[in-house]
């Protein structure tokens, strides 16, 4: 699976590392002094339970930048599916840099694959209905792009990365404006070339955005009756995204409305770490 994901810049994986080994590390790791300089160790990292696998590219980079000697040979990929006590990897180098970078590397590891994890649930919810299962905005600060990853790990796709790569026009935006008509017009003499959703209440909102030439519609907190009179007054029309107090437990009502696409912010911003542990062999 990992050939088919497209990782962030190289660069942009390089800056988390150095941001969190920066934290961690500060003006030198104490402990992992007290180890011979020449001693090395062998390692094998264990997942502890099912997991979907993600963060790949940013524990590697974290043996890198502390030390290029180390050798990391991976025992499964990004997006694989993982079960109770699997190894996922087998690492050899100078026991300083190992042990100095332990609990970064397993930092991203851990939540890159929560979030992969979480975002696998909700894409198996929904299976056979259709639905695209979308990420959001709301991200661990400073990990947009990691976690935008991990949700391709876990079979999901990506919204928008910012407020910078597509128009989402909401409530306030509308307030601001007038009126739905006028955000769009403006919108569309503005940035032609972006994808133009609207936020929307209402059917009547509905038909003024879709008269006004948006793409897609974010039906919020539609229940589900109402979802299901949207998608038969519109689909096909317009792009039709369900959000807005979206749980995995009535997911699947809620896909087989009939909506294109459903976006929940619980993939990313509720994760819950997977239990991975790193044995020395």
């Amino acid at each position: 699976m990992a050939s088919r994901l497209q990782t962030p810049p190289a660069e942009q994986i390089a800056e988390d590392v150095r941001c969190a080994l920066r934290e961690d590390l500060g003006s030198g790791d104490c402990t992992a002094m007290l180890v011979p300089e020449h001693q090395a160790l062998e390692t094998r990292v264990l997942c502890r339970e099912n997991a979907v696998l993600a963060g790949q590219p940013w524990f590697t980079e974290t043996f890198r930048q502390l030390d290029p000697k180390i050798r990391i040979e991976w025992r499964a990929r990004d997006g694989d599916r993982l079960a109770p006590d699997q190894e996922v990897l087998r690492m050899r180098g100078p026991a300083r840099a190992v042990l100095s970078g332990e609990r970064t590397a397993l930092n991203f590891l851990q939540t890159l694959s929560g979030t992969a994890t979480r975002t696998r649930a909700y894409v198996d919810a929904v299976d056979g209905t259709g639905v695209t299962i979308l990420d959001t905005r709301k991200t661990l600060p400073g990990l947009r792009l990691a976690q935008k990853y991990a949700v391709l790990c876990g079979g999901g796709s990506n919204h928008r990365i910012g407020l910078f790569d597509a128009l989402l026009i909401k409530e306030n935006h509308i307030a601001a404006s007038g009126s739905i008509r006028v955000a769009v017009e403006q919108a569309q003499q503005h940035y032609p070339d972006l994808l133009l959703e609207v936020e929307v209440e209402t059917l009547e909102q509905l038909e003024e955005a879709f008269a006004a030439g948006a793409q897609r519609v974010l039906l919020d907190n539609f229940p589900v009756q109402r979802l299901a009179e949207a998608v038969r007054l519109y689909k096909g029309r317009i792009g039709l995204e369900a959000s807005g107090g979206i749980e995995l437990e009535s997911i699947r009502q809620v896909a087989e409305s009939g909506v294109d696409f459903i976006s929940t912010g619980d993939i990313t911003k509720s994760v819950r770490a997977v239990d991975f542990s790193m044995r020395f062999v």
